[in-house]
This record gives C-alpha cells, sequence and structure tokens, in this order.
C-alpha cells in the first residue's frame, strides 16, 4: 500500500471552513515505462531473464514505491505477471496482447473518469512492424481531489508513438503528435494535462518536429505543453546535443525517448518539480535491467485556482467533453444574470447568460425551457443533480439551482441517486463541464469569486 503520508497529499492539503472546501493544494507522481512486453519469441528486447518474472517484479515495485500514477507502453502478452503482483486499487483492463491490443495500460492510486483507447491515424512498417498492433494512445480524466462540493482534475494521455527513422516513419510519428494535439484542442479544452508515453522521438532527430510542437515555447498555437525534462534540467531551453542515454542512463542530463509533457489550467495551477530516470530502482535481483527502456519518475505540485474552480463530475462518461473555462477564464468578476434549463422526463439542456452578456448551453433542443433572472445581489449559490438509465448510458435526468436569495429553478425529473452541490462561501457557480449530446451526460459546475 502507498504511504499515507504521499498518497493522500492530494486530497489533505485543504483548509476546511465549516464544511465547505475552502483552498486545496497537493502532489503526486507519474512514471511512464515501456514495459517490454512482446511475445518472447518476437524480440526478446535485449533483456536478459524471464520475461513473466521480469514483469511481475515490476509490477510490484509500482506497488512498493508507492507511485500515484503509472503509465505503460507495451504491456502486452506478459500484463497478467504485472497485475498478478500489483496493488494500486484503480487499474485499466487490457485490450489484448499481440496483435489485438495497443499494449497501452495505466495503473493508480487515483480514480479516474472517462477512460478510453484512440488508434493513430497513421502507423508506418519502415523500420519496425508498428501496424502489427493497434498502437495510439489512451484518455482519462483522473480526480486529484475531490469533496462533496469541489474537485480537482487532470486530463492524463499515455501513448506509443510510431518507431523508426526512415522518412515513412517520421511522417508517421509527427502524424501521431498532431493526432495527440487535435485530441487534446477538443477533449481537454480548459483542463490541466499530462502527456506521457514512449515518444519514440528526439529533440536532435533530425525530421522529428512532432513533440517540439507539443511545446508553448515553440508552437504558440498547439496545446501548450512544457517537458518536464527540457524545464528542469534545461531551464526551458531544448537542448542542441544532448547525449543518447545508456540503460541504464548514466545521468538525466542525456535524452531518451520516453517523455512527460503537461500543462496547468485556469482551475488548477500545475508544477513539475522533480524528474528523473528511475531505473536505479527497477532492476533484477542480479543487477540487470527490467526492461530496455529507463523508466522516466515526474514529481508534480498543484493548487486550485484562484479565480476559478469546479465541482465534482456528476453522470455517464458518454458524449462530448464541453467546458466554458476558456471564456471565463477572459472575463473580470462573471456573474450569472439568467439561468436557462430545457427538460421533461430528463435534462436535456444547461444553461446561463453573464451579466456581460455571454451565453453559454450545453444538451439539446428537446424538452421544455424554464429561465430564472437574478437580481443585481443575487448569486447562484447552489445545485443538485440526479442521474437515471438511459439507454444502457447513465444521464442526467434533473437539475435544480437555488439562489443566495432562496430562489430556485428546475427541469427534468427526480430520481433516487442524486447529489448536491455548494458554491464554496463567497463563490457562486458561473458556468459549466461536463459531457453531452442531445442531452446532459456528466455535468459540473464552475465556480468563479462573487
Amino acid at each position: 500500500m502507498k504511504p499515507s503520508t504521499t498518497r493522500l497529499a492530494a486530497f489533505s492539503s485543504a483548509l476546511l471552513l465549516g464544511g465547505v472546501l475552502a483552498a486545496t493544494s497537493g502532489n503526486f507522481d507519474v512514471l511512464t515505462v515501456n514495459v517490454a512486453g512482446l511475445p518472447a519469441i518476437l524480440n526478446d528486447n535485449g533483456v536478459p531473464g524471464d520475461k513473466a518474472t521480469n514483469a511481475a517484479t515490476m509490477g510490484a515495485k509500482f506497488s512498493e514505491y508507492g507511485i500515484d500514477i503509472v503509465q505503460l507502453q507495451e504491456d502486452f502478452n506478459y500484463h497478467s505477471h504485472i497485475y498478478r503482483t500489483n496493488t494500486h486499487p484503480h487499474r485499466t483492463a487490457t485490450s489484448g496482447g499481440v496483435p489485438f491490443g495497443s499494449g497501452l495500460n495505466t495503473v493508480s492510486y487515483l480514480p479516474w473518469v472517462d477512460f478510453r483507447r484512440i488508434k493513430w491515424n497513421k502507423c508506418s512498417d519502415a523500420s519496425q512492424s508498428d501496424c502489427l498492433t493497434p498502437k495510439g494512445f489512451t484518455f482519462m480524466r483522473v480526480a486529484t481531489s475531490s469533496d462533496s462540493s469541489t474537485a480537482a482534475y487532470v486530463d492524463f494521455y499515455n501513448l506509443h508513438a510510431d518507431a523508426g527513422v526512415e522518412p515513412g516513419d517520421l511522417v508517421a510519428r509527427n502524424d501521431n503528435m498532431n493526432q495527440v494535439a487535435d485530441y487534446i484542442a477538443t477533449w481537454s479544452k480548459g483542463n490541466a494535462v499530462v502527456v506521457a508515453g514512449d515518444f519514440n522521438s528526439r529533440y536532435t532527430r533530425t525530421g522529428d518536429t512532432g513533440i517540439r510542437d507539443f511545446l508553448a515555447s515553440e508552437n504558440p498555437s498547439g496545446p501548450g505543453l512544457k517537458d518536464a525534462w527540457v524545464e528542469l534540467l534545461y531551464n526551458n531551453v531544448i537542448p542542441q546535443s544532448p547525449s543518447s542515454c545508456g540503460n541504464p542512463a548514466a545521468n538525466d542530463l542525456c535524452e531518451i525517448v520516453d517523455k512527460v509533457f503537461y500543462r496547468g489550467s485556469p482551475l488548477l495551477n500545475l508544477q513539475a518539480t522533480d524528474t528523473r530516470y528511475d531505473t536505479s530502482r527497477f532492476l533484477q535481483a542480479d543487477g540487470n535491467v527490467l526492461t530496455d527502456h529507463n523508466p522516466v519518475l515526474v514529481n508534480f505540485t498543484w493548487s486550485s485556482g484562484a479565480s476559478l474552480r469546479q465541482s465534482n463530475l456528476f453522470g455517464g462518461p458518454h458524449g462530448t467533453w464541453f467546458s466554458d473555462v476558456p471564456v471565463l477564464a477572459g472575463i473580470n468578476k462573471p456573474k450569472t444574470a439568467t439561468i436557462t434549463f430545457r427538460g421533461g422526463s430528463r435534462l436535456d439542456s444547461v444553461g446561463l447568460t453573464l451579466t456581460d452578456g455571454t451565453r453559454f448551453t450545453h444538451g439539446g433542443t428537446g424538452g421544455s425551457a424554464v429561465s430564472l433572472t437574478l437580481g443585481a445581489s443575487e448569486y447562484w449559490t447552489q445545485a443538485e443533480l440526479c442521474t437515471g438509465q438511459r439507454d444502457g448510458h447513465t444521464r442526467n435526468f434533473y437539475i435544480r439551482a437555488v439562489t443566495s436569495s432562496g430562489r430556485s429553478l428546475t427541469a427534468g425529473s427526480a430520481t433516487r441517486d442524486c447529489q448536491t452541490f455548494v458554491a464554496p462561501s463567497g463563490w457562486q457557480i458561473v458556468g459549466f463541464v461536463g459531457q453531452d449530446g442531445s442531452e446532459i451526460d456528466q455535468l459540473a459546475f464552475v465556480y468563479a469569486p462573487r
């Protein structure tokens, strides 16, 4: 079990005033490692020993060292041995061995919502058999903190990019990076992000432009990420000629293909504080390495945003992600002027208009519309949501808004599965985050100071 002083840091560094979460901060660590799980008959990866035994050793060490989130690549045919010895409470189900699975898995002490696997649009067999398996990336929204009314989330991506240095490999790999960047732009809008994995890329390699496009310093129109290794060891300046690493790496200054990128958001300040190649802790009993890649460990600290925060997500992980956060971040002192819902037997849509005229609407056009106009000194301070089942999916069936004056607005049909959300003292509800389609699948509320 992970030591409580570390594992609970992300949940316990908070000041509670009158039962309301008034401030949040914490830390977590992330390890990314290619576990060399291809069948030995196809590739022994140049690693001594038995692959099943090595996999079991790694699984145990992930738990022994209490690493919060471990992103695995090439977790193919020895997956069961990793999970047999690993005790993390949250673990993705395997997508299968070669040639059926992607080899991407996650073990975590932190819970997540909406886990998805996405296959690359392009692959290349110019150098290696990258098209043999459905390689790609995974997405999950991880809760670093959760209270009855407030929460902090980070979107985690785990990837394994196309390998090789032939022209076809470079084209495929750069397309891989663009595909992830496009996904982040849509699904992680307004959210903090950590992208980790086997990028099969180096900054010094001619033609490897995709990882540079990830960086805010290199591509202002991109996903706006930092490379923790470049930031902490090279003061945010891409090294011109770092040496290639051995295995184990002689030091942390040499470059490998395994990397961790990240960014914060208006909801959550995120900062990498330490990064290292963690190979020395992942060795066989005789001192040999367990895998042909150096594991990369990054430590992060986080704190809640000063001007925007959000509630828990409530509902089912279906539909398309939306967020009002990017727009709200550009508005000085937002205040809700009008609340508008649509509903009938279920909750069809949620919306509001701010005092400056900005309007947010999410969901469909079914049901009947209801609205409530707030007074100049009246704020939306409380909400209730209820969920139910529709076509095998969990959706929000009901919403109730309550203002600081005690007035309320409802839509949809109440069920027995409900949750109440209360804005922190001195804060108000000014927007939404969630997933929708023709109705509201999953919903959270965005808070701003009054």
